[in-house]
């Protein structure tokens, strides 16, 4: 059992120099992941330049998401912008779809199909909601009722986090948002509540089959933790006025770094 950890947190095998580069690449995504997702767009891409075999990149990725996603969550939850009695079933049915998700992905490996589709389906609703510059500037009466809502997109979108993953904290945005009504700054807090689900029940998987490097996960948690706080915290303070482009960047960034992949078939 000793020897097991032990190997876990040294098996990395980076230089030195490579622990303060992914705390800062941690701290710079959770800071942007708080405020409008899109934080695995960085943190993701840095984790495969280092050399890391890619079926420990996305248990790693998930500890430290782990990170971020609490931090904002708790940040998000104190200031008042999240009620956390109504994100009960949400939470649990969040958990349940990432489990699926990720026990398909860690059997299956085959995300071929969604490499084609979400890219496309996540560029059309940045270019509808450019087109919609009042949408989430304000609370709007919502569309569906909450436990009708969490069955669909939790189960839904916690699924599409635990097998493939980029874009859910934008997905779980534009959702709140057409769907439920909320503003950008209360969107962007329940989405966190919900990546942290997702992102949890995920790195519970990974960790328990062998998936994870954990120093660098520790490490680029530590980054996260400070980058969710200030990222809630900006997000808290400057609105919605400030969340909207934000959260269109990074989408649209997303979009078309799937899109590339897809069309050049590299991951």
């Amino acid at each position: 059992m000793h020897a097991t950890v032990l190997s876990m947190f040294s098996s990395a095998n980076l230089p030195v120099w490579a622990y303060p580069l992914l705390f800062g690449v941690a701290l710079i995504a959770g800071t942007v992941d708080a405020i409008a997702g899109g934080g695995g767009l960085i943190t993701l891409p840095a984790l495969l330049s280092l050399g890391l075999p890619p079926s420990l990149v996305f248990g790693t990725n998930k500890l430290q998401a782990v990170f971020g996603s609490g931090s904002a969550a708790w940040n998000f939850t104190r200031r008042g912008a999240v009620d956390l009695r109504e994100c009960g079933l949400g939470f649990g049915l969040t958990v349940l779809g990432a489990l699926a998700g990720t026990y398909t992905t860690v059997r299956i490996l085959d995300q071929h199909f969604l490499n084609l589709i979400i890219p496309w389906l996540l560029a059309a609703i940045v270019l509808y909601m450019i087109f919609r510059p009042q949408l989430g500037e304000t609370s709007r009466h919502h569309r569906l009722e909450r436990p009708a809502f969490y069955v669909i997109f939790g189960l839904g979108l916690g699924f599409y986090d635990g097998f493939f993953g980029p874009g859910a904290g934008s997905f779980w945005i534009i959702a709140f948002i057409t769907v439920l009504g909320h503003d950008f700054v209360r969107a962007s807090a329940h989405a966190r509540v919900m990546n942290f689900a997702s992102n949890l029940a995920s790195f519970v998987l990974f960790a328990a089959l062998g998936k994870v490097l954990w120093l660098p996960g520790l490490v680029m948690g530590a980054g996260q933790l400070i980058g969710g706080r200030l990222g809630s915290h900006l997000a808290m303070n400057r609105g919605a006025r400030f969340v909207r482009p934000i959260f269109l960047l990074m989408a649209s960034l997303v979009a078309l770094k799937l899109i590339y992949a897809s069309l050049s078939h590299h991951p």
